[in-house]
């Protein structure tokens, strides 16, 4: 646990950095990341979290951090291994949700990453669909009400 510990210190020294934040920075967390993956689900709900509760300036860097767990992770250890990105997107709708509440001029960023994951095929279609679909406005499918005008009539007259 000694590593998920160190990893969190520099998750969260991510606050005392103004964005953008420097490669070498991300590469520091990236590792730590990585050293901790005995306990990747605990490293996976401090990035789910800190993106929860960041100010709004740090959503984008907190999915930059995703990003580059996940594609370290399959890279070191190939796709098949990988642990990172199956757990992430286990709770991507909610995640999303909380990046969302981005600056504005931030959510061109979500979008470009979430464009690189499809094109590279980081995560399946169906998972990064709903996550652009959030982008353009439209809500996430979990949240979606059945509404009277989309409900099948029922015809309950009988023929004849």
């Amino acid at each position: 646990m000694e590593a998920v510990k160190a990893f969190n210190g520099e998750l969260y020294s991510l606050n005392e950095y103004k964005p953008p934040i420097s490669k070498a920075k991300m590469t520091q967390i990236t590792k730590s990341a990585i050293k901790a993956i005995k306990f990747y689900k605990h490293v996976v709900q401090s990035v789910e979290k800190f993106i929860q509760k960041c100010k709004p300036e740090y959503k984008v860097p907190g999915l930059y951090v995703i990003d580059s767990i996940v594609r370290q992770s399959r890279h070191q250890f190939g796709q098949e291994k990988d642990v990172f990105a199956p757990r992430f997107s286990k709770n991507i709708i909610n995640t999303f949700q909380n990046l969302y509440r981005c600056p504005s001029d931030d959510k061109s960023k979500i979008v470009r990453v979430l464009n690189l994951w499809q094109k590279n095929s980081v995560f399946k279609s169906d998972i990064i669909q709903p996550l652009l679909d959030m982008a353009a406005g439209l809500p996430p499918p979990s949240v979606t009400p059945v509404t009277a005008s989309s409900a099948v009539p029922v015809n309950n007259a009988t023929p004849g």
